[in-house]
């Protein structure tokens, strides 16, 4: 199983386990010699003693691979859950990865549709406002024009022919 990163998911192994006290050899080795001792001695003391240990190792094997096989089982059912595990992030992750997506693309194209009504706004405020200073702009002309005109009269009206003015009246006026 692979993770994000290249990194592996860490999965249980059954360690391998040995008894120094049996192998199971020798223990099959020392259960045909105890079967060969009874037949040899004719059932006596000693091949009743000898019997007795043989169901005790025997039950305690048996036991033994139980519990190797559950654990075994366990270890398997522990790594089959983690690869459903990944399974489904991997989903969870690809499927986040689509509704990411379409989300982006539903909010750009959003904003794109907010930009286009703000430009029309801003377009229709513009030429408003390029209406304005043309017809400010035709005002100014006129107003320079009406200040030549007026520039004009006034010159005309103050320019008066000479008159040849009297010495005093000249120092009235100078007085005042």
């Amino acid at each position: 199983m692979e993770r994000p990163g290249g990194r592996l998911c860490p999965q249980v192994d059954m360690p391998h386990v040995e008894f120094k006290d049996q192998e199971p050899q020798a223990m099959g080795e020392h259960q045909q010699g105890q079967e060969h001792g009874e037949e040899e001695a004719g059932g006596g003391s000693a091949s009743a003693n000898r019997q007795l240990p043989v169901p005790y190792f025997s039950s305690l094997e048996s036991s033994i691979d139980i519990l190797k096989k559950r654990a075994q089982e366990l270890i398997e059912n522990i790594n089959e859950s983690r690869q459903k595990d990944h399974a489904l992030m991997t989903n969870f992750r690809d499927s986040l990865k689509i509704k990411v997506t379409d989300l982006t693309e539903k909010l750009e194209e959003r904003m794109y549709q907010v930009y286009n009504h703000h430009s029309r706004i801003i377009q229709e405020r513009l030429q408003e406002f390029t209406q304005k200073m043309a017809k400010i702009s035709n005002l100014e002309t006129e107003l320079k024009e009406v200040c030549h005109t007026v520039e004009s009269v006034y010159k005309d009206l103050c320019v008066q022919p000479e008159v040849t003015i009297p010495e005093e009246q000249t120092y009235r006026d100078d007085e005042c």
